[in-house]
């Protein structure tokens, strides 16, 4: 029998490895038949143990999709918050579920293990994904177009599983967004992703070139210093801003010139837009001397708060390299990181028919989603 602590060793597992998981995404899952135990939001896997894991009655869970909710996006999931809140087990009051609970509920599986691998992106995240998937995995997988994740996600795979004949797939490819994955037994589930990876694996074009890493504060001090300040005042603590820098041969072809800039130049999942922002800042300084970076910094930051109605989180400079800003370090760090994770999928995306970015009305429904603002919250 499939127990917690073969949930809390997967999930490590997965989570500790940044192939999979990066910061506090991804979620994962055991269920029995009356019991459902699901990754709270906020915690991280890499390091959860039982008490992450939030305990949930799947009878009260079954009764949601009886019940009609709000037309209105906004609406509708803060009200399937409320019954999903409600349906937690007595002693679990204090804990948030994962917003895919109602997902992880209605697979088949005993355990289901939801990440977001760089390679997986590759085909989620590209032009050519669906037809590729279709040709690569065939009946053992299930495809769902780009859809905003939480209830209505939820719905369209339920709708799916009620009309589909056959053996349940264990494997779900979610559009700009990553993969879940079920089975009955770790054994299984590690099967699974093994082969996930390998078949993609084996038709990359090529690896991302991270080699040639500039010293963190080298001759772009400067510019870190001003966006330092601009994330500060832009944060609780005036002032108290952080910008931390990155410059290497990927992201050294990326900030070339603009047009090498776009395979990063919006957002390719939810989480990219929680840690990194949806919306990358890109500065052509031109020949402007460094100890005059401020002003074309500054006004560029402006037009792009004026633009957006949020500050950057990441921000490139022309033949320089990336910063990722925030108000904290650890924001800062994550923002890069996401940004990194990003350039990936981007070169991953060639094998598959190129990037695709998350269309214009999904990234605006994850930046004023309060469930997204919950999860930056408490990561950052």
């Amino acid at each position: 029998m499939t127990t917690i602590e073969d949930l809390i060793i997967l999930s490590r597992y997965y989570g500790a490895n940044p192939d999979y998981v990066i910061a506090g995404g991804g979620n994962t899952s055991l269920k029995d038949k009356t019991t459902l135990w699901v990754k709270g939001s906020g915690t991280t896997l890499a390091d959860i143990a039982a008490e992450g894991f939030v305990k949930m009655d799947r009878g009260k869970l079954a009764q949601i999709w009886e019940k009609t909710y709000p037309e209105d996006p906004a609406r509708r999931e803060a009200a399937v918050l409320t019954d999903m809140m409600a349906a937690k087990m007595p002693g679990e009051e204090q804990k948030r579920p994962s917003v895919e609970t109602l997902l992880h509920d209605i697979l088949p599986f005993a355990l289901v293990i939801h990440t977001h691998p760089a390679l997986v992106n590759g085909l989620t995240c590209s032009a050519g994904g669906a037809g590729e998937a279709r040709n690569l995995f065939g009946e053992r997988a299930l495809w769902i177009p780009e859809i905003n994740p939480g209830y209505t996600l939820s719905r369209a795979v339920k709708d799916v599983l009620d009309g589909r004949s056959g053996d349940p797939a264990a494997i779900i490819f979610l559009q700009n967004h990553g993969v879940f994955v079920g089975a009955d037994t770790p054994e299984k589930i590690r099967e699974i992703y093994r082969y996930i990876m390998d078949t993609l694996g084996s038709k990359i074009v090529r690896e991302p070139d991270f080699s040639g890493k500039t010293p963190q504060y080298g001759p772009s001090a400067p510019a870190a210093a001003v966006l330092a300040d601009l994330a500060g005042s832009a944060g609780s603590a005036p002032g108290a801003g952080t910008a931390v820098f990155e410059r290497n041969r990927e992201i050294a072809a990326l900030v070339e010139d603009a047009a090498a800039f776009y395979p990063v130049s919006s957002a390719y999942t939810p989480d990219h837009i929680v840690y990194s922002g949806s919306a990358p800042l890109f500065i052509d300084t031109g020949n402007t001397p460094e100890k005059d970076l401020a002003e074309p910094i500054g006004d560029a930051w402006k037009t792009h708060l004026k633009k957006t109605g949020r500050p950057p989180k990441i921000v490139a400079l022309r033949g320089v390299g990336v910063f990722g800003v925030g108000p904290s370090e650890k924001a800062a760090r994550l923002a890069l990181e996401l940004f990194t994770d990003a350039a990936k999928v981007a070169v991953y995306s060639q094998a598959f028919g190129g990037p695709r970015f998350m269309a214009a009305d999904k990234i605006d429904f994850i930046n004023n989603w309060e469930v997204e603002h919950y999860r930056s919250k408490v990561s950052g």
